[in-house]
């Protein structure tokens, strides 16, 4: 956060300034509901889905509150947006990527590390904002831990796909395996900065 130089409040700073093309916040918005969308995503991925408040949201997407409540009827339903527009910019970039590899199914399981490096190595790599959302909120949520179930199935999904092309015994545990080697990837990314 950086102090206004007219106002003297604090707005975001450089931080959220970013243009990943793996994130919603990398796309140039349509609209106000695709502008609340991004904005959104920006402040829940770097500093919370709990922690950041709607104020801040209408501030950053320079909208107001009715336009929020138009679009999101409450801030779960905006969660759940976002989640669900992250999960879309972010597949598509990660599976189009995997279509430049070799196409076989163990130079795909490997190369997957590859790019999720190279997401790593963003500048503007701030986490998994699935892995966020399922630490901050409880099973309570159904709508959001449906996002994050709707998200993972399509990676499990193609991890199924391409260990049993490879002949692996246990399909589903191996599958287990390979999200765990993922999420801890991910994870440390996060947290070593």
């Amino acid at each position: 956060m950086v102090s206004d130089p007219a106002s003297g409040a604090l707005r975001p700073g450089p931080e959220f300034e970013q243009r990943p093309v793996w994130s919603v916040t990398g796309a140039q918005p349509a609209n106000a509901r695709d502008r609340i969308i991004a904005a959104a995503s920006a402040l829940f991925c770097h500093g919370g889905f709990t922690a950041t408040g709607i104020d801040a949201v209408i501030a950053r997407a320079g909208t107001a509150k009715a336009t929020l409540y138009n679009h999101f009827p409450s801030k779960a339903a905006l969660i759940v947006a976002v989640l669900d527009a992250e999960g879309d910019v972010w597949r598509h970039w990660f599976f189009e990527r995997l279509a430049t590899l070799e196409q076989t199914p163990h130079a795909r399981l490997l190369g997957a590390f590859d790019i999720l490096y190279d997401w790593f190595a963003d500048p503007y790599f701030y986490g998994c904002p699935f892995l966020k959302a399922a630490s901050e909120f409880d099973s309570r949520h159904a709508e959001v831990h449906g996002s994050v179930a709707f998200h993972k199935r399509h990676i499990t999904d193609w991890l199924k796909a391409d260990l049993a092309a490879l002949g692996v015994d246990d399909v589903d545990q191996a599958t287990r395996g390979f999200v765990v080697l993922i999420d801890g990837a991910i994870v440390a990314a996060q947290s070593s900065g």
